[in-house]
């Protein structure tokens, strides 16, 4: 497996990449937080936030089709918001039966369930927009700069590197597995055994990378501490915040708190 496939991150000389990480993550996160509590049915609010995404996204250069492909993620979160649609009281729009269970759909309940959709969607897309036009390393500092917790941020840190370990973890079982299989060259004999062979096979691999996993952890963190590690990722002392980054800081956060004014008022 690539490691490009682990990293999100796609380097592009765009105004967005060029923008600071110490600017970028706390809008951000502010995003998501108005993304949030925008009341349900606020459609202008929703239609403002995502204008201002894709201008975002037009701006790093990435290209709106990437974006939407990786903001799929949020498809099965969107999923887990379908019993509104039944439990929510309000004016019918049409019933069904399910065997002996009558299930009727409120317009209450299709307008919470759009909201969920659409708030779910913008937010995972801000998410991709950052993660892709802001390198890993960058993010770590800017987390330690607006005063996230240390341990939160050694977490975060710690898991993205590791990824890199389990995947080579798992290419070492993928090889020694191809190493002690067989292919036959007569295509009308299956080899590999049965399907539920082929399962215990898949359970005995995952578990043996379980163990593999506990192990290495334990080997990589007693290399770490053997060289000083004490939960903090020491690095040079950042420059200051330029008059332009504190601008576009300000400038976003005022935005979204109008965006915010908005929803409340019309929600």
């Amino acid at each position: 497996m690539s490691t490009t496939i682990l990293d999100p991150y796609i380097p592009l000389e765009s105004a967005v990449h060029r923008l600071d990480a110490r600017v970028k993550l706390p809008l951000a996160l502010v995003f998501i937080l108005v993304t949030a509590f925008t009341p349900h049915g606020a459609w202008a609010a929703y239609l403002l936030l995502w204008a201002i995404l894709l201008a975002a996204v037009t701006l790093s250069e990435l290209g709106i089709t990437l974006v939407v492909k990786r903001a799929l993620l949020a498809l099965p979160f969107m999923l887990a918001a379908l019993p509104v649609l039944f439990t929510m009281q309000g004016t019918p729009l049409f019933s069904f039966s399910v065997g002996a269970v009558d299930l009727s759909v409120s317009q209450a309940g299709v307008e919470r369930f759009l909201s969920i959709a659409l708030k779910s969607w913008i937010s995972v897309q801000c998410a991709v927009l950052l993660a892709a036009s802001t390198q890993i390393t960058d993010l770590l500092k800017a987390m330690r700069t607006i005063h996230i917790p240390r341990l939160l941020v050694a977490i975060v840190g710690l898991m993205y590197r590791y990824l890199y370990v389990m995947v080579a973890e798992v290419q070492r079982l993928l090889t020694a597995r191809t190493a002690r299989s067989s292919e036959s060259g007569h295509t009308d004999l299956k080899t590999g055994g049965s399907l539920r062979w082929r399962a215990s096979v898949t359970g005995g691999m995952a578990g043996n990378l379980l163990l593999r996993s506990f192990e290495r952890s334990d080997r990589v963190y007693s290399a770490m501490l053997a060289r000083g590690y004490d939960g903090e990722v020491r690095s040079y002392p950042q420059p200051g915040l330029s008059p332009q980054s504190k601008l576009v800081l300000a400038f976003g956060l005022a935005v979204l708190f109008l965006i915010l004014l908005l929803g409340l008022l019309i929600g």
